[in-house]
């Protein structure tokens, strides 16, 4: 009886060693506390202002560049690395788009360039754009023989694109004493080249009216390279000027762009004398004693 008890004792340590146990599944928590301030924020509102109240007002349009360094938060992650709770700037607004959250206008009014918010795209419409025209393949049926032709559609390849241009007013209010600047719409940008490789402009994709966006990109979070305590949003970006662009266009009598009537350097000393022109003669001057 001893040798039985014995047997089924050892049989019963063999099984626990051979055969692991089973661990169910489990909610774990990756960090030391639950985020819950970026989820749930909304959004901050403007501050009311009457057109009493702006004694100077210019309007300008900017790019921004995805390639220098500072702003590298807009780029990143790329569409194809998934990072969790985390999107990059265009990912964002065009999934907006693509689910109706926010609408996209068309940017061009025949072959001139058109940032009024007039002309609206349809879903169908913003799957086709910056897409490659589709393609046509044929191959032979081994069965029957019969010549088969297949059409393959092309899809936006999203890490195209490079830059976002952005329309926003300046303007000094007289009550609260401040010069602000608040962006008016914003456009994805992709750059074009020919079948040899040469640069030969630029593509906006479309307009996306601005304080519609803030709505979206309030809740979406930001990597902050010196503490990861203190993640930013994308609205936080924008309203706090925390990134780099140059200036395209002014608000001017023929509604030239920059490049129309200035090129290479020439053209990035027109863009830091129409900064200077806000910065200083504006608001600088203006509380001289």
């Amino acid at each position: 009886m001893k040798n039985w008890l014995k047997i089924a004792a050892g049989i019963c340590l063999i099984s626990g060693i051979i055969i692991p146990e089973t661990s169910s599944a489990q909610n774990v928590l990756d960090g030391v506390y639950v985020k819950e301030h970026l989820p749930t924020r909304r959004v901050t509102p403007y501050s009311h202002l009457r057109e009493a109240d702006v004694m100077w007002f210019k309007r300008t349009w900017r790019y921004i560049d995805l390639k220098e360094k500072l702003n590298l938060p807009f780029a990143y992650p790329k569409s194809s690395q998934k990072i969790k709770d985390r999107r990059n700037l265009f990912d964002v607004i065009h999934d907006a788009v693509l689910e109706g959250a926010v609408t996209a206008y068309n940017a061009y009014n025949g072959l001139l360039p058109d940032d009024e918010f007039t002309v609206p795209y349809t879903l169908e419409e913003v799957q086709n754009i910056g897409a490659d025209p589709p393609d046509t393949i044929g191959y032979e049926d081994p069965i029957t023989g019969e010549w088969i032709e297949q059409i393959i559609t092309n899809e936006l390849n999203r890490d195209d694109v490079v830059k976002f241009k952005i329309k926003e007013d300046w303007f000094f209010d007289n009550q609260r004493s401040v010069l602000e600047a608040r962006i008016i719409g914003i456009a994805p940008v992709m750059e074009q080249y020919s079948e040899t490789g040469e640069y030969i402009g630029d593509l906006d994709l479309y307009w996306v009216y601005f304080p519609e966006l803030r709505t979206i990109i309030s809740n979406e979070e930001v990597f902050n390279r010196w503490n990861d305590a203190e993640r930013r949003t994308y609205d936080d970006i924008f309203h706090k000027r925390l990134f780099s662009s140059y200036i395209v266009k002014e608000s001017n009598a023929y509604n030239r762009r920059i490049k129309d009537y200035k090129v290479g350097l020439d053209a990035l000393l027109e863009a830091e004398r129409v900064k200077y022109d806000i910065f200083f003669k504006m608001e600088h001057d203006l509380w001289e004693f």
